[in-house]
Formats: structure tokens, sequence, C-alpha cells
């Protein structure tokens, strides 16, 4: 015990010195709270000849072997879980003017245009296990990536706290569930006009909480938790569902929802198709940052395919059918799942009932838990890598996601900001620009030959990705093409005056036309204009995927010393098949 006592102490006394010494002077406090450098501690996963320890951590790099731990029935669960929880999904689509079917049909289209492009920007992931700030270097140029990384970082955290505020309502079910009246009752002291309930606070505030333990976890150490939600959405959903016909006896009556709208019907269509791409943006644009992990090429491609476009189309299916059949028996007018939870704890108050209540809230607690993490805190995690590579890491940009996702206030957010929360609705536009020059760079103009030692390369010498100082003028152009024909449409959501028919119809095709526009736009200007990485690799006749190395294409994992040497060696000669190792 004396030992263990004398250890302890001088391990206290180690910490204090050091404490000390970081606040004996800037510099050496700037040295004390950077990242691991993983060159200096020969932990990094390749041997960079040009790399720039300032513009690189172990979160920037490539994703060793031991830690692409996710399998193809890994993201099936995965995709399976985020899918799953759309249950007001149908009702934002009947919203627009749809009738329940026509609903149906939308998303489902939505969806599966949304896993097809998925699947497309996974691939870079998978091949050279890299994140959306890594490859953003490299398509767009050092500098520019700053803007199309911070943008994304910014609208995450906004999204991180709206959906921290969703949350809140499934734990306050369980809370009410558990505690009846003395938590449902508790006097209210905010005034009305903050948009929030001193109920509803405390339930925010425990599930605010709940997120830290997630913060000290990088994903390749989720696996299990992404199980585990999967594996419990489809009881509780599918058992809400059952309760919902069984009470009601399936009396849809006329409260199934007819067309609406007042719209040509092509133009309903379209613009639930762009709701629809919304609501999938992020991880579309994102999809680097959870494909990295996969230990196969394939794994993180096939299983979107396969299952978001079923799962999300089954979910919205039983919430449409679900609320209406009770908002016709009951006399009510609700979709969301917090709120019909609250109407049956309101009509069936018994032990039974608040059990099953709490077990339906807490698994919708736990799959809005796994959306926020998967959807916003592991992308801002990632993309705030870029921004301060020495500094921050991915560990430490879940942390500050969590208490900036307080500091942005949602629920003041989504009381009162209606043209702000509009505008969070659709920026899909912006994004689905950025995908488009993503996927069409990888697959057309460079045939996935990506030379990631040059990512960490800022100098003038780097041949691939210094493009214009920095700044990829090609994608730049092709960006802002993008995103100018639907954009009158979209400030004319936000209360822009003088936007005609013309302008609205194009935003209802938002993602889409944004999307289509940019990938042609980009091919036909690096066609004429090509960057200095294209003329590389057309002038050395590199085939598809060829600087890959046989071990990656063998599922064994990218050696970066690796693909440095097929680097050297294609700087004199082109490199053949049989040659790279």
């Amino acid at each position: 015990m004396a030992i263990s006592m004398a250890g302890f102490k001088e391990k206290v006394a180690s910490k204090k010195q050091a404490i000390k010494e970081a606040f004996s002077s800037k510099e050496a406090f700037l040295r004390a709270i950077e990242v691991r450098n993983t060159i200096e501690d020969g932990t990094t996963t390749g041997h960079y000849k040009r790399a720039d320890p300032r513009w690189m951590n172990e979160d920037l790099e490539p994703t060793p072997p031991e830690k692409r731990t996710w399998g193809f029935k890994t993201y099936c669960m995965f995709y399976f879980g985020l899918s799953f929880g759309n249950w007001s999904l149908g009702a934002v689509m009947v919203g627009i003017g749809l009738s329940w079917w026509q609903a149906i049909v939308v998303i489902f289209i939505a969806q599966a245009i949304a896993s097809l492009a998925k699947a497309f920007n996974s691939r870079v992931g998978t091949m050279y296990h890299i994140g959306y700030p890594a490859v953003c270097r490299g398509i767009f140029g050092f500098y520019a990536s700053y803007y199309f990384v911070g943008a994304r970082a910014a609208l995450a955290v906004i999204w991180y706290g709206v959906q921290l505020y969703t949350g809140a309502s499934y734990f306050a079910n369980m809370l009410r569930a558990i505690f009846g009246s003395s938590f449902h009752d508790i006097p209210n002291a905010i005034p009305e006009s903050v948009g929030i309930t001193t109920n509803r606070m405390i339930a925010f505030f425990l599930f605010w909480l709940i997120h830290f333990y997630f913060c000290f976890y990088r994903p390749y150490q989720l696996v299990r938790f992404f199980w585990f939600k999967g594996l419990i959405m489809l009881p509780a959903v599918f058992g809400v569902f059952i309760y919902c016909m069984v009470a009601t006896k399936a009396q849809f009556g006329g409260a199934l929802p007819a067309v609406t709208g007042s719209r040509p019907l092509g133009w309903l269509f379209m613009h639930a198709i762009n709701s629809g791409m919304g609501n999938q943006a992020t991880l579309i644009t994102n999809q680097p940052d959870i494909a990295r992990w996969s230990k196969t090429p394939g794994a993180a491609v096939w299983s979107q395919v396969l299952v978001q476009p079923l799962a999300s189309t089954l979910s919205a299916t039983f919430g449409i059918l679900a609320t209406a059949a009770i908002n016709n028996v009951w006399g009510l007018q609700l979709w969301n799942p917090w709120d019909l939870l609250d109407a049956i704890m309101d009509r069936h108050f018994n032990g039974g009932a608040r059990f099953a209540i709490f077990l339906a809230a807490f698994t919708w607690t736990i799959g809005i838990l796994g959306t926020n993490i998967a959807a916003n805190m592991i992308p801002f995690g990632s993309d705030v890598t870029l921004l301060a590579p020495r500094y921050i890491d991915m560990r430490r940009g879940f942390f500050l996601a969590e208490f900036l996702g307080y500091a942005v206030v949602p629920w003041k957010i989504l009381a009162s900001a209606r043209a702000f929360t509009s505008f969070l609705s659709g920026y899909g536009l912006f994004m689905a620009s950025v995908v488009a020059i993503m996927i069409s760079e990888y697959f057309m103009m460079i045939k996935g030959n990506f030379f990631v030692s040059h990512l960490f390369d800022p100098t003038k010498d780097n041949e691939y990705y210094r493009y214009h100082k920095g700044w990829n003028i090609q994608a730049l152009i092709a960006y802002l093409i993008g995103i100018a024909l639907p954009f009158p449409g979209f400030v004319a959501t936000l209360g822009a005056p003088g936007v005609n028919d013309g302008g609205r119809n194009l935003f209802s095709m938002g993602w889409i036309l944004s999307f289509c526009t940019s990938f042609v736009m980009y091919w036909v200007i690096c066609s004429f204009w090509p960057t200095e990485a294209q003329k590389a690799i057309r002038a050395r006749g590199l085939k598809r995927e060829q600087v890959v190395s046989e071990q990656l294409l063998t599922h064994e994992g990218l050696s970066v010393d690796d693909e440095e040497k097929n680097v050297v060696d294609v700087e004199t000669t082109p490199v053949k098949k049989d040659d790279v190792s």
C-alpha cells in the first residue's frame, strides 16, 4: 500500500509539474495542448517523405487495419437503425400535399436515390480509408477545403442541437412513464417566449449528458452500440404500430390523407423527393467518414443500397397508418411519435401501459442518440480535425460538438426562427454540388487514383493537390453553377419576394438539379481545362484505382508506405498492375 501510495503521489506531482510548465509561457501552453504528433512518436500509418505535421493528425491519416472493424453485417445494422426510425417522414410528405400512398412511393424513390449517392461517395473511403476532410483537401485544394468542411461542420453542430431537442422529447416520455404526474406536472418557470418548458429542459439536460459517454470513443469502437440500436428498433416500432391498429381496429375512415396541394402533381412529386433528399443530404456528403472503417471495399457500399430504401419506406408507412388511425378514432391531430406516446399515456396510465411506453420511448431515444452520433457528432468531430490539425483530433471535436450543441439553443431555433429552420431543410442543395464534384472527380476524372501521401504536403512542390495556390478553381466554378439555378427558389422559402413560379419549381428539383448540374459541368470544364493532378494521371496512363496496393485489394489494408512507393514509381514510369505492392 505504501508503495502504491508513493507511486500515486509521484504521479500527481508529475501532473502538477506538467500543468505548471504548460502555463509558463504561450509557447509551452500551445505545446501542451497539441494532439499527438504521429510522425514524431512513430505511430503514423506510413512513412511520408513530404508531410508537414502541422497539416495532419491520426484522424486525417488513413485508418490503420486494426481499426477497420465494420463489416457488411455491421453496416447493414447501422443503416437499418438509421432508416427504421423515420416514423414521421411520411408526415413531411403529406404536409407537402401528397396523398398517403403517394407519400410512400416518394419516400422509396428518394431513399433509393440517396442510397445510390451514398454508395458512390463511399468508394473513396472504403478504398483509401480516409475521411471527408482529407478527401475535400485532395479534391478542392488545401485552402478551398476549409470552406466545404467548415460549412458542413457548422451545420452539423446545429443539427446536433436540434436532434438533442428531439431526443429530449422521447426522454420526457420516459420520465413521465417512470414518475407520472410528479414529472409531467412540474410547474413551468421558463417564459413561453423561450420555447421550452421546465420539464422539457430537464429531459434535454439529461439526454445531453448521455452523449458525453460517447465522446470518448471513435467510430471503430462503437460497433456493438450500433448493433444494439438496430436490433431494438424493429420490435419497438412494430409494437407501437400493432397497438395503434388494435386500439383503433384499423378504422382509418377519412383520416388517410388525400392530395391537398394546389400545385401540379408532377411538381409536388419533385418537391417531395427534394425534401427526402434534404433529409439525407448530410450523411450523403460525409459518407467517407463512415466508410473509412470498413473491413472490405464492398461492405459500406452494398449494405445501404440493400437496406436503406426498404427500411425507411416501411418505417414511414407504419407512421402514416398508425397515426392516421389514432387521429381518426381519438379525434387528434398528431404525427410525431413522442406526441403519440403521450396521447397513449393520457388514456392508459396503468403500470403495464407505462412500462410499455417506457420501452418504446427508450428505444426511440437510443435511435435518436445513434442518429445524432452518426449523422452529426462523427462528421463534426471529423471536420474540425481539418480546421486545426495540431490541436483538435476527432475526440476533442466530439466534446466541442457537445458544448456547441447546447450553446446554439435549439429550442429557440425551433420555436421562433422559421426562416432558419427552412434554411436547414433546404441546405441540401449546397451539399448536392459538393457530392457531385467528389463523385465526378473520383470516378470520371482521376479514375479512383488518390495519392494519400500528398494530402499532407502544402508546399508548391505538391504536383497533385496544390492546384491554384490551394484552390481548385474548376471545382469552385462547377459548384457555383450547380447552386445557382435552384438558389432563387431557395431564398423564396426564406421569405424573399419577387421569385416567380419558375424559380420555385427549380428549387423543387433542388438536390437533383444541383447534383446533375455540378456533376456535368465539372466533367465538361475539366475535359477542356484539366487540373494538374488529372494531367499527371493521364500522362502516366494509370488505370482505375491503380495506385491502390494489392494489399488493399486483397482486403488486408492499405499501407501508406506502399502507396508512397507507388507515387515514387509513377513519377518515373507508368505503374503496371503487377508492380503495385
